[in-house]
């Protein structure tokens, strides 16, 4: 994984996290890798997956079965949907309106990029 040096790694590990289960790929009440999985598979010190791994608790994303391993918690998919839409609308959507007034881009310009990307998405995912 490559990181970003401006975010603390077990905050890119959580978005890590938000990324697999928005796409579907952990679903909820299923299974996800551990800790030391994922420290691995991310390569980093477990301390810093324990990290995300109880920052991702203390948000009710997943939940620990003692003995078993970590699970997407029941309302996951929601509770990650719902964070991710506030950080894009209150963080990244202020900075691309910032450069779009500096650019002088219209919206309808970025409405028809954005048709282009969802088409072009759709059509490699037939």
């Amino acid at each position: 994984m490559d990181f970003d040096n401006g975010k603390p790694i077990y905050l890119q590990i959580v978005d890590f996290f938000y990324e697999n289960i928005l796409i579907r790929k952990w679903q909820e009440d299923e299974r996800i890798p551990s800790v030391r999985e994922v420290a691995m598979m991310v390569e980093v010190n477990p301390n810093t997956a324990i990290r995300a791994f109880n920052h991702l608790q203390e948000l009710e994303v997943i939940y620990n079965k003692r003995g078993i391993g970590y699970f997407v918690s029941k309302n996951g998919y929601d509770t990650v949907l719902e964070i991710k839409k506030k950080e894009f609308i209150g963080v990244t959507l202020p900075d691309v309106f910032k450069e779009m007034m500096l650019l002088d881009v219209e919206f309808e310009e970025v409405k028809n990029s954005y048709d282009q990307y969802v088409k072009h998405t759709n059509n490699e995912e037939k």
